[in-house]
């Protein structure tokens, strides 16, 4: 079921918009399109989060990381 939705648009919003419906897309998707994109880049965002989370609660890989920038430390030319 489709629901209508009102929204102020600011100047900048509004090129936007048209730039979207230059593209051939109608005001409608391109709205529901944008609506979409920015729901799927929070969630990957969310996720990358969540995976950093994980990889600096990991001891072991941040020992081997640490244990890995000693050697490159080790072997970098003197200048």
């Amino acid at each position: 079921m489709a629901h209508a939705v009102s929204v102020r648009l600011d100047n900048e919003v509004q090129r936007a918009l048209r730039t979207l419906e230059a593209s051939g897309l109608s005001r409608s998707e391109a709205i529901r399109k944008s609506i979409l994109e920015a729901a799927a880049a929070l969630h990957r965002n969310e996720a990358l989060r969540a995976e950093v989370a994980a990889l600096e609660a990991d001891e072991a890989d941040r020992q081997e990381m640490q244990e890995v920038a000693l050697l490159m430390e080790s072997l970098r030319a003197e200048g």
